[in-house]
């Protein structure tokens, strides 16, 4: 084990116990125990082991997650550790801005043990309990108080049956009755019933609901939020008026109650419009925040941003959690070899590492991104809530918009495929449900639809990128970078004429060398993208029919191209920055430029097709770089998923066990399946009413 700068224990870094995976700890370039510190920071460290501590002490915590329940049963077994998270008080109206601080911590430490119990508290807490913070105004912190102590339970109700992404068509409708200073919630048909909304099949009492609002005077002021009650919180029936129902069994988090909800002419309190971005009169007449009509929706549907970012959060302990056993199973798992030599372990194999390493390397700078990314919706929060109407804001809303659009596709998919991979990278022994990576992949798999399907958000990215060459869309005026992630496209024609000029492994390992590449790339994508766009539009197509014609191979691509190079540029960064111990650069700029030149390397063709690579050296130089990299990070592995992994208790996989006892971990575990040994209850179909198929010697 590496050196533990300072010595002692402070409590926060434990262990591992010793066992097979002693070997590759050993060979650690640096001590996990200063990493982690680094990494989380003393605070959520503690936090964190305190809740996980909880979680393990806890009986009601210690069951089954969901495989051999019913669904009925694992859906009351999520309700009630949902509410004993409540009751251990780790969430606090007397300390409110530090719970705040907490709630991303303690919802992914929720969601390693079972999403399906931290969706359900996410949901209430994060997504229904924001939206009235955000949404709203004081007259709604009433509701807000209620959330916390779990008087309501929340869901946002957003979609429906015929309407998801396209969020400007949703059918509910509210009418204002100035007669009795109510809004008139309904559902015009089946069509319109609000649909996938988790915490309402069988649990929400209350939840955000989007309508088209009407006044008196008959005029539409489009898409608002309003909270609705859906059912009794002393009976769970359901309200006069509301049809609600569940969806029934998905794919994963089934302990999730998902549900469906049409409304019958319910009447609301005017007081219940959620009113930050406009309001109603008692007399009818509607006034706005916002002059500008797209603005107003933007500040509606702004709580979208911050599922969005929340997702992205998700993926990456996801992928975590994928990684952490791959890798542990990789370096025990003892495979062929030299003749007449021992097994080695399948982490020595130059083809494991290329398929795992590079997912390592996402783990962690896409943690650092989704972080990040938090920070900036914190800071535009800010903004929102001191009543900020300038330019600056306005442009700061625009920009994390198209982040958060482009961030949930990048980071869902690739936990998605690093999951998948870390399932065949473990052989056999990854499709056996115990080892748990099957229900990763289940429950990581929605995150590449929800809050917006991948390939329909990567056109909200795309359309903020194009408008930096078509300013006539923005009334002649350039936009602004808040956050400095467009500002490289001041240069932009500079760029376009970049070539990469090294041929040698060595030109591909200067840290800058990805960097300089991607943003040359992102420069010919929009380019080409604008090309495109701009032939689509002299053939004499409508706006729609060129936008729809264009993403395919240019808009999307530009839109994924733009992420990974804000990723790979905030990672940059960061491992530079003064703040990172001379101890830890080493190995977490490996994980940088590995990360980049893996991402990279998936537009090779483009890099070759227009121009920035020529001849073959470079392409192979690129190639052998990734191997190189992950040749580098071999023996840092298993220290690296240490720093990383959540206890076994909450890991739940034997072959992904601290102590590294692979054999032994899964054969306990097998052996402690309900039923391993009985004979099959259907015994005696085997026995009777055989067919008859005669004499095999009769018929030669």
């Amino acid at each position: 084990m590496a050196p533990t700068p300072g010595g002692g224990n402070d409590g926060l870094w434990s262990d591992p116990p010793r066992g097979p995976l002693d070997a590759y700890r050993a060979r650690a370039s640096f001590s996990p125990r200063e990493l982690q510190l680094f990494w989380e920071g003393e605070d959520t460290l503690r936090f964190k082991k305190a809740v996980f501590s909880a979680l393990e002490k806890d009986p009601l915590f210690a069951g089954s997650r969901g495989a051999d329940l019913s669904l009925e049963k694992y859906r009351e077994l999520s309700f009630l550790r949902c509410k004993r998270v409540f009751e251990y008080g780790f969430f606090s109206l007397d300390n409110l801005d530090q719970s705040l601080l907490r709630l991303p911590a303690l919802t992914y430490c929720l969601g390693m043990y079972d999403w399906s119990v931290g969706t359900k508290f996410a949901l209430h807490l994060m997504v229904f309990g924001s939206a009235l913070y955000s949404l709203g105004s004081e007259r709604h912190l009433k509701y807000v108080e209620k959330v916390l102590n779990m008087e309501i339970f929340g869901c946002f109700a957003l979609t429906e049956l015929s309407h998801g992404s396209n969020t400007q068509a949703i059918r509910t409708t509210a009418h204002y009755d100035p007669t009795t200073e109510e809004f008139i919630i309904h559902s015009p048909d089946f069509e319109a019933a609000k649909f996938w909304v988790g915490n309402m099949g069988k649990t929400a009492t209350h939840g955000v609901v989007f309508a088209q609002l009407y006044t008196p005077d008959g005029r539409c002021h489009g898409l608002h939020s309003f909270v609705v009650q859906i059912r009794d919180p002393k009976t769970l029936l359901p309200m006069p008026g509301v049809m609600v129902g569940d969806m029934g069994r998905k794919l994963g988090q089934n302990g999730l109650d998902s549900g469906f909800a049409m409304f019958h002419k319910v009447r609301i309190p005017r007081q219940d419009l959620l009113n930050r971005a406009g309001d109603v009169t008692p007399q009818g007449t509607y006034t706005a925040t916002f002059k500008d009509a797209r603005q107003r929706t933007r500040v509606s549907l702004g709580s979208l941003s911050s599922g969005r970012i929340f997702i992205t959060g998700v993926c990456v302990v996801n992928l975590q959690q994928a990684v952490c056993i791959a890798i542990r199973f990789s370096a025990t798992r003892r495979q062929f070899g030299p003749a007449g030599e021992e097994e080695i372990p399948v982490l020595e194999y130059q083809m494991q590492q290329w398929r795992l390493l590079p997912y390592l390397a996402a783990a962690y700078v896409l943690d650092h991104f989704s972080k990040s990314l938090l920070l900036d919706l914190a800071r535009l929060y800010g903004g929102l809530l001191r009543g900020d109407q300038a330019a600056p804001q306005a442009e700061l809303s625009r920009e994390i918009h198209a982040l958060a659009a482009a961030a949930k596709p990048l980071v869902s998919w690739t936990a998605q495929q690093g999951i998948q991979e870390c399932r065949e990278a473990c052989g056999g022994h990854g499709y056996l449900a115990v080892n748990r990576l099957g229900d990763l992949r289940n429950d990581n798999d929605p995150n590449c639809t929800y809050e917006g399907d991948n390939s329909i958000l990567l056109k909200e990215a795309s359309k903020y990128l194009l408008n930096f060459l078509e300013p006539e869309e923005q009334d002649g005026v350039r936009f602004q970078s808040p956050l400095q992630t467009v500002s490289f496209l001041e240069a932009y024609p500079v760029v376009l004429g970049q070539r990469f000029q090294g041929t040698s492994v060595a030109d591909w390992l200067d840290p800058t060398a990805p960097l300089a590449a991607y943003t040359w790339l992102v420069c010919y994508l929009l380019q080409s993208s604008h090309q495109k766009v701009s032939q689509e539009r002299r053939s004499g197509r409508s706006d729609f029919e060129v936008k729809n014609s264009s993403q395919v191979y240019h808009l999307r691509t530009l839109a994924l191209a733009f992420m990974e190079r804000t990723v790979v540029q905030r990672f940059h960064t960061h491992v530079r920055s003064p703040s990172v111990p001379p101890s830890l650069r080493a190995v977490l700029g490996r994980l940088s430029t590995l990360y980049a030149l893996w991402s990279l390397s998936q537009h090779t063709a483009l890099l070759y097709r227009g121009g920035y690579l020529a001849g073959e050296q470079a392409g192979q130089a690129l190639e052998a770089a990734i191997l190189d990299l992950c040749a580098q990070l071999k023996d840092d592995a298993v220290a690296l998923v240490d720093v990383i992994a959540p206890p076994d208790f909450v890991l739940n996989s034997p072959i992904g066990r601290a102590d590294g006892e692979l054999s032994k971990n899964l054969w306990g575990a097998v052996l402690q399946e309900s039923g391993v040994l009985e004979r099959a209850s259907w015994w005696q179909e085997f026995s009777v009413h055989r067919p008859v198929v005669g004499s095999l010697k009769s018929k030669l």
